[in-house]
């Protein structure tokens, strides 16, 4: 008897597990998209690639036949004053093309300040080299995952 409740716990862990999805973090720029996914448990943020702005649609479309997400998660570009930077202007389309491309996905906004400099401060806290350090892409992609985290913990 003991055995058949096991057996049946794991299986239903398993089913539990194999239905949720990952979520995606999109440090999106005019050159660049950082992107970052969680583990399937929606614990870990890690960072995942970086990808030409104009290949982001292709992109995320090849990445959902493969894997579930159930969220995307998007920088905010804010200044100081919290009011929207003029990043906005490039986002809005963005996020019209995820609603477009992905409607049944929904989209979370998380403020991005200072996450350049967090990742570059990550960089040099992981002892990453100054010419490594200079690389834009690992910089947004590591961007991505700070925003991730920052999500993740707000939902906590």
């Amino acid at each position: 008897m003991d055995k058949i409740l096991n057996e049946l716990k794991e299986l239903s862990l398993r089913l539990f597990f194999e239905k949720m999805g990952r979520i995606l973090a999109i440090d999106y720029g005019q050159k660049r998209v950082g992107i970052a996914a969680t583990d399937p448990l929606q614990l870990i943020a890690n960072g995942l690639t970086t990808v030409p702005s104009g290949e982001i649609f292709p992109f995320l479309k090849n990445y959902l036949a493969k894997e579930k997400v159930d969220r995307f998660v998007v920088g905010l570009p804010r200044q100081m004053n919290y009011e929207p930077s003029e990043s906005m202007r490039f986002i809005k389309p963005f996020l019209n093309g995820l609603k477009k491309y992905f409607p049944d996905i929904p989209v979370s906004m998380v403020d991005e300040r200072f996450t350049s400099k967090l990742a570059f401060q990550t960089m040099i806290d992981s002892g990453i080299g100054r010419m490594k350090r200079r690389d834009k892409a690992l910089v947004d992609q590591i961007s991505a995952t700070i925003i991730l985290q920052s999500y993740l913990e707000q939902q906590r």
